[in-house]
């Protein structure tokens, strides 16, 4: 059975789809690993047949653990209120990108009552996406966030547009940008043991 990573928020524009091409990209090379996507907009199960990792639809959520893959990431869209609990009960790892704004913070909030509610606190890690560079928001959402008392990423990923451009590059061409990614990704591989 693969080690799954569910990537979810119930608030759009966060970078999930981003963050999850990225993260099993990061990987391809060291273990077999896949994406499903349950995202309605399919951003990533239409980039299929031109990235180097194979991407399914959400008819393969209900075989995942039984495919040979040693990790499956799943994107989700924003609003997956119902199926929230059991997916996060499904994943190895929860990760939760937020931006660090005021509406991001309040969309938080409810991403993490439902994870809480499924007693999956434990395996969740919230990750800062999106970071501006220079700016007190950073620190401001950080001690916002502290009261959930959910796990945060030390690695924060900043708003570069390398990771934008990524799905057409099949890859992220920036040093910056890589490090990061790699960083991350091995934050959330470390909470799969």
């Amino acid at each position: 059975m693969p080690k799954i990573i569910l990537v979810t928020h119930q608030k759009g524009g966060v970078g999930k789809s981003t963050l999850t091409f990225n993260m099993a990209l990061a990987i391809k090379n060291e273990a077999k690993t896949a994406i499903i996507d349950l995202d309605l907009q399919g951003s990533l199960y239409r980039s299929r047949h031109v990235v180097e990792i194979p991407i399914f639809s959400s008819e393969k959520l209900a075989e995942i653990e039984t495919l040979d893959f040693d990790f499956v990431f799943i994107d989700t869209p924003p609003y997956l209120n119902e199926k929230l609990p059991e997916l996060s009960k499904l994943a190895d790892v929860v990760v939760v990108p937020t931006k660090t704004g005021v509406y991001d913070l309040m969309a938080i909030e409810d991403t993490i009552d439902m994870i809480k509610s499924a007693k999956c606190e434990k395996k969740t890690l919230i990750v800062l996406n999106m970071v501006k560079h220079n700016s007190t928001l950073t620190t401001e959402m950080l001690e916002a966030i502290d009261r959930f008392k959910i796990e945060v990423a030390e690695t924060h990923i900043s708003d570069l547009v390398a990771f934008t451009r990524s799905a057409i590059n099949n890859g992220i061409n920036d040093e910056k940008a890589q490090k990061q990614i790699e960083n991350l990704t091995m934050e959330v591989l470390q909470k799969t043991q």
